[in-house]
């Protein structure tokens, strides 16, 4: 994490002990923490036949990893992971790919992992290990459609401001796999979902996109969501979206009656670890929730009015959030979510004293930046400003990662190997 003081003191305390609380949170989500108790003996008894391993995410990898060196019996398979997240996983091949628009080494993936499903039998377990991500990852489009048509929606959507679950719910009708579809394809095999939340409310639907989870959504909410945000598709899509032909498996589907969805991590936590690192540093962690949502810069600024509301209350709390907010992009500029929150936060604060946060995506990326997020304080604006820039013209470029870049309050971590979404913490130290 790069400073945004120069010098010593309570600030610098106060980012280390952010640092130390936001890396706690990731790390309880480890793959190596939460996977064990889904391991025979323990929960899932081993299949008479061939276990199978397949797996798209953020997570993929390490989770592979983790399977590979625990699992008691002969395993092998495929998963896909971002680009820079892989591990070596034995028998288990791990292939990297492009997120968050997908790329031709995700669709190959992908064809090959429903190729690995198709042939299992009635006595063969599928182990499913998904986590955030893996709906670009896991990309086959439906017939008829190609990998730059669903580019294309796909940038379109995350440049809109739309809901994670309402991407999911036309990637959905756009695949080959996603929606229940890669779980049904196994039929009659067991099926095993090992799954890693990044998602608001734990929806087991829209976590990857759901590829083993009987799918809710139609093909006219999809249509609904394009509506909605005003977003034209190439005609390709429009028409597949229009004949609404081969919809998803729906709940109670008889194929999908050997398959089991297991939640081992999610963001609850995340929030609880990093509560117990502010707590022995003395503050009262005071949790907001692990399900916020909205527009990033205004989520900022509410929180900025119940941090100076607690100083003014002689309070020392830490403010801990999760979830998952989102950014209308309007401008050029460049900046995830969490440093778009952060600046929101910052602009709201304005400069005052003994408030300190820290705003990042625990799976190391801010949206599709190289940084995690990003960290504020009471000079955050002052520094800005001597480097010539402004904080509010910079919200409004959508210039965040721009900002925090040139006044040193970026936070790198490189990829942390998991994926529970947003990890929010202010401090709040009372006026003397």
């Amino acid at each position: 994490m790069t400073r945004n003081h120069s010098t010593g003191g309570p600030s610098e305390a106060a980012f280390d002990l952010l640092r130390r609380a936001f890396d706690a949170g990731w790390r309880a989500a480890q793959a190596a923490h939460c996977l064990k108790p889904h391991f025979p003996p323990h929960l899932a008894p081993p299949p008479a036949g061939r276990a199978v391993v397949v797996g798209a995410g953020k997570a993929a990898a390490a989770m592979a990893e983790v399977v590979a060196d625990r699992w008691p019996g002969p395993i092998a398979g495929l998963v896909v992971t971002r680009y820079g997240h892989g591990r070596p996983a034995g028998a288990i091949e791990v292939v990297e790919a492009a997120h968050p628009v997908p790329d031709r080494a995700g669709t190959l993936a992908a064809e090959r992992i429903l190729d690995l499903a198709a042939g299992l039998g009635p006595g063969d377990l599928l182990l499913c290990l998904l986590s955030g991500g893996g709906s670009a990852l896991l990309t086959l489009p439906a017939p008829g459609l190609d990998l730059g048509h669903k580019r294309a929606v796909t940038d379109a959507l995350l440049r809109s401001g739309a809901a994670i679950a309402e991407i999911n719910c036309v990637r959905k009708h756009l695949s080959a796999i996603k929606g229940g579809r890669l779980g049904a394809r196994a039929h009659p095999a067991r099926v095993l979902s090992l799954i890693v939340s990044d998602v608001v409310g734990d929806d087991l639907a829209a976590i990857a996109s759901g590829p083993t989870v009987a799918d809710p959504t139609t093909f006219a909410m999809a249509r609904d969501v394009l509506a909605r945000y005003h977003i034209t598709p190439p005609a390709a899509v429009a028409r597949h979206l229009a004949r609404a032909e081969d919809e998803t498996p729906k709940p109670g589907d008889a194929r999908l009656t050997g398959v089991e969805n297991r939640i081992v991590a999610s963001a609850g936590l995340a929030l609880k670890a990093a509560a117990g690192v502010v707590a022995a540093a003395g503050y009262r962690p005071v949790l907001l929730g692990d399900d916020l949502i909205g527009e990033a810069r205004e989520l900022g600024r509410r929180h900025a009015a119940m941090a100076l509301a607690r100083q003014a209350e002689g309070a020392r709390v830490a403010l801990i959030s999760g979830g998952e907010a989102t950014v209308t992009v309007r401008g050029a500029g460049r900046g995830g979510p969490n440093a778009e929150y952060a600046l929101g936060l910052a602009v709201a604060l304005a400069r005052a004293p003994g408030i300190h946060a820290l705003a990042c995506d625990t799976d190391g990326i801010d949206g599709s930046a190289d940084n995690a997020g990003a960290v504020i304080g009471p000079g955050t604006l002052a520094r800005g400003a001597a480097r010539g820039l402004d904080a509010e013209t910079s919200l409004a470029e959508n210039d965040a990662h721009g900002y925090f870049a040139a006044s040193a309050g970026l936070v790198i971590t490189g990829p942390t190997l998991t994926n529970v979404n947003d990890l929010r913490i202010i401090l709040v130290d009372p006026l003397e």
